[in-house]
């Protein structure tokens, strides 16, 4: 997940992305979701290798011309269909929201549900992933705005604690998610080893000793306030 100035390379992309999509009448968004929707089933069948861009057509039932309108390559297609799923997490998420009174265990349910629903899709996750290292740039773009989205997903779950380099911890703490993902789907990991790594990441950059330190400073603004507003009498 991008920060910095890849974070806004990531909003703006994702801005451009939307502005596109928005730009589509419905009948055309609908086409475009049975080709992405095509594909997701294609890849839970059989990985990467079974989404051949023919038989998503035909299984969307649209022309093979349609499907290069919306989507310049398969990994284009696999990406978007990523940033699909993200943006249906987010979706879930503002409906049900992280639960746990600290953030890092607001941040750890959320990326716990993330996984999840990962672990019951492996040959889907897999597509995927692959798709993300591909050098296509809409793929490219669309790594982009996954990042964006989840990098919102991880800010909004830590909630009122947002210390001055937050950014900074939430792309460490992607970084560490994408990497521990990329050993499940190569089998170099299991799913409890990376639940593991992620709960490690978190725990490090997100202790409590953030939301105490910031407590304690709010506490201190607060005294030193109502001590301004209501002068003792001594002081009169």
């Amino acid at each position: 997940m991008a920060v910095g100035n890849g974070t806004r390379t990531s909003i703006v992309s994702a801005v451009q992305e939307g502005a596109e999509l928005r730009g589509l009448t419905r009948a055309q968004e609908a086409r475009r979701q049975r080709v992405i929707d095509a594909a997701v089933a294609l890849a839970l069948e059989g990985g990467y290798d079974a989404v051949q861009m023919r038989d998503v057509a035909g299984r969307a039932h649209v022309a093979m011309g349609t499907v290069y309108r919306y989507f310049s390559s398969k990994d284009h297609l696999l990406a978007a269909a990523l940033v699909h799923w993200v943006e249906q997490l987010d979706s879930r998420l503002s409906q049900v929201p992280p639960r746990g009174r600290r953030a890092s265990e607001r941040v750890l349910d959320v990326l716990d549900r993330a996984l999840r629903a990962m672990a019951r899709q492996p040959r889907l996750v897999a597509a995927v992933f692959s798709a993300l290292a591909s050098p296509d740039p809409a793929a490219v773009e669309c790594q982009q705005q996954m990042g964006s989205l989840m990098d919102g997903i991880i800010i909004r779950a830590m909630g009122r604690l947002e210390p001055p380099d937050h950014l900074d911890r939430t792309r460490v703490i992607g970084h560490v998610w994408y990497s521990s993902m990329v050993g499940w789907v190569n089998g170099w990991s299991d799913m409890s080893r990376v639940r593991d790594e992620l709960a490690t990441a978190v725990r490090l950059l997100l202790p409590e000793e953030l939301a105490a330190g910031k407590d304690s400073v709010v506490a201190e603004v607060s005294r030193e306030t109502a001590v301004a507003g209501h002068p003792s009498p001594s002081g009169s």
